[in-house]
């Protein structure tokens, strides 16, 4: 009997491993399938017109997600959105890598608490991140961080992790001497990562970080969320976020904050800031998009907002043809100068296409009547510029 019991013992624990051996290989791949999908389709249309103009563009994406998820981005995957082959066959220069630190349990555009279950702890837990990131949001900025530097390491010919204005200069002299390597810049979605303490600042900072996102979902150390319950301004820690932000050369991104901590930050810094991803109020007036007053004081103090690809911002079929509209009506209510690309790319939503098929956003934007210079602005040069006013 004895013998039984201990045979039987030995081949439930093999089955226990092996079953959680295929829960932690396959598992993460499956929810990110079902997170970021993008709609069956036939190939969109590209003129050669539109070829040859976005093969010369320079193209950059303030906000993309798949640091979060357990993929090589050296390799070229078949469900995402974001990899490094995929950048390249869709002529991105310049692509923000944001690392979301907490999501809450059903959230949504109009409130959430910031004690609500956080899906991120599961994420790190089930991807099998180090066990330092289980419970600290910091260091589940700073090991993605370590992922793209990872990437860059085994990469080093697809990607180069921008960290000061020279890195920039670089990147486009090597773009400029036909190279198709991606510059990287890393952000964090959401100062909650500081944990409350301004000198975990030194640590993002020499992570490489390089853009700050002041919110998600949810209010927190630094004041309310666009998404939150207080709908407050900045605090007295916010602010002083936000003046080392700006004191050590970092994009100042207002995605996801209250329309109180925008005005507060305005009246703070000079620098040009981002709503690194988001959609015009006025052409879909949902929640998750600013009025559009408040998105012309931002554009009046040189800022830039980045068109999200997906319905919540758009308010419009999500293939390149109603993204195009959405950016025509940001044009037209902003001006040229202000609107970029803000994908939320691997961001757990749903598109219609992904990095690589940026090709056929040019196309339709010339189908829309605008102009060559204007294409060129919102797909990477507004970008570049908010860069060069930010990184030291």
């Amino acid at each position: 009997m004895l013998k039984w019991i201990k045979r039987l013992f030995a081949a439930t624990l093999v089955l226990a491993v092996a079953g959680a051996a295929a829960f932690f290989t396959f598992a993460p791949s499956i929810v990110e399938k079902s997170r970021n999908t993008v709609e069956p389709h036939a190939p969109y249309p590209v003129s050669d017109q539109a070829a040859a103009l976005h093969a010369d563009l320079l193209v950059g994406d303030l906000h993309a997600d798949p640091l979060l998820w357990d993929r090589d981005l050296t390799e070229r995957a078949d469900y995402g959105h974001v990899d490094l082959p995929r950048l390249r066959e869709g002529n991105v220069a310049l692509q923000v890598f944001t690392a979301v630190t907490k999501s809450p349990s059903g959230q949504n555009y109009h409130e959430n608490s910031a004690d609500s279950f956080d899906n991120i702890t599961l994420l790190a837990i089930g991807q099998l991140w180090p066990v330092r990131t289980w419970d600290s949001l910091l260091q589940r900025a700073l090991y993605q961080a370590e992922r793209l530097r990872g990437f860059e390491e085994k990469a080093p010919d697809h990607l180069k992790i921008i960290r000061t204005r020279a890195d920039l200069d670089t990147l486009m002299q090597m773009r400029a001497s036909g190279s198709k390597i991606t510059g990287g810049l890393l952000g964090i979605e959401g100062a909650h990562a500081l944990e409350g303490d301004i000198a975990n600042m030194d640590a993002i900072e020499a992570a490489g970080i390089r853009l700050i996102g002041l919110h998600h979902f949810f209010d927190n150390e630094l004041g309310g969320s666009l998404h939150g319950i207080s709908n407050e301004g900045l605090n007295d820690f916010g602010k002083e976020v936000v003046r080392q932000a700006a004191a050590r050369g970092m994009v100042i991104d207002l995605a996801h904050s209250s329309p109180a901590v925008a005005r507060d930050v305005l009246a703070l810094v000079d620098q040009p800031v981002v709503v690194s991803h988001s959609g015009l109020h006025g052409h879909c007036p949902v929640k998750r998009n600013y009025h559009d007053d408040l998105m012309q004081m931002i554009a009046k103090r040189g800022g830039v907002i980045g068109m999200g690809y997906w319905e919540g911002a758009a308010c419009d079929d999500i293939t390149p043809a109603g993204i195009a509209r959405m950016i025509v009506k940001a044009v037209d209510t902003l001006g040229a100068n202000h609107v970029a690309l803000g994908s939320d790319f691997d961001g757990s939503v749903g598109t219609a296409f992904d990095t690589s098929e940026l090709a056929a956003l040019t196309h339709a934007l010339i189908n829309e009547g605008m102009s060559e210079a204007d294409i060129r602005k919102v797909m990477g040069e507004n970008m570049l510029r908010i860069l060069r006013a930010s990184l030291h």
